[in-house]
């Protein structure tokens, strides 16, 4: 039995402006996941059609500006790989697909980035998000760790710099990404996940190596803690 279970995902918005708005149509189109606005005035994109709710995506308003490059990210497919829709929805083209990647890096309203493929030649009909990518210092050793916890288990390609975790548990998209990266971790991640105890305590994820930066209190109902790389991620019971 898994630790923990992947639960859903959070982007982080810089609050004003009405960044929230336009990040969270941005990344309904990205997605292909309807917005949701709520009572407080944030927004959360559904599961399409309803579906697998460990598909929903939370926008966060956050008082700190972005600070860099986002660590974490994710890649998407669309029916021809033009970023033009996305562009019209504030996004900005950080890099095009070009010799060296086949794919374009497009910006949020906020600077998150997507990576933007297109149909996969041996499946034209996979479209939407397939994988969520970690930049790390030690692709392997932090997989190693989430695969452990989540009951998945770890691949890779020769030659790579990168590997990814298959059959996570709750983990809704394709592939779990870790790919290294010279510069290290040195502002919280834009991007972060929550998961679910399973079959572990918070006591028990600590001496597994994590770190508790919140603890659950008035205020929130989950508690905030740090993988061995220093990525975020929530846990609730």
């Amino acid at each position: 039995m898994p630790d923990l279970a992947f639960k859903d995902l959070c982007i982080d918005v810089t609050a004003g402006g009405g960044r929230a708005a336009a990040v969270a149509a941005f990344w309904s189109q990205a997605l292909g996941q309807p917005v949701k606005a709520h009572d407080d005035g944030g927004f959360s994109l559904d599961p399409p059609d309803g579906g697998d709710t460990n598909r929903v995506v939370w926008i966060n308003d956050v008082s700190e500006p972005i600070a860099g490059k986002s660590r974490v990210h994710i890649d998407v497919r669309n029916s021809d790989g033009d970023p033009a829709p996305l562009l019209e929805l504030g996004g900005t083209l950080a890099r095009s697909r070009d010799d060296e990647i086949e794919w374009h890096v497009v910006n949020d309203p906020d600077g998150v980035a997507a990576c933007l493929f297109g149909p996969h030649p041996a499946d034209p009909s996979a479209l939407g998000p397939f994988e969520l990518v970690v930049d790390s210092a030690d692709p392997r050793a932090i997989a190693n760790w989430w695969a452990e916890r989540t009951g998945g288990t770890v691949a890779s390609r020769e030659g790579t710099s990168f590997v990814w975790i298959e059959g996570a548990a709750g983990f809704p998209y394709m592939f779990w990404v870790f790919t290294g990266v010279p510069e290290p971790k040195t502002a919280k991640n834009r991007v972060h996940w929550d998961v679910k105890l399973v079959d572990i305590t918070i006591s028990g994820l600590i001496a597994a190596g994590a770190t508790l930066v919140r603890s659950k209190d008035d205020e929130i109902r989950w508690w905030i803690m740090a993988d061995p790389e220093g990525n975020e991620f929530c846990v609730v019971e």
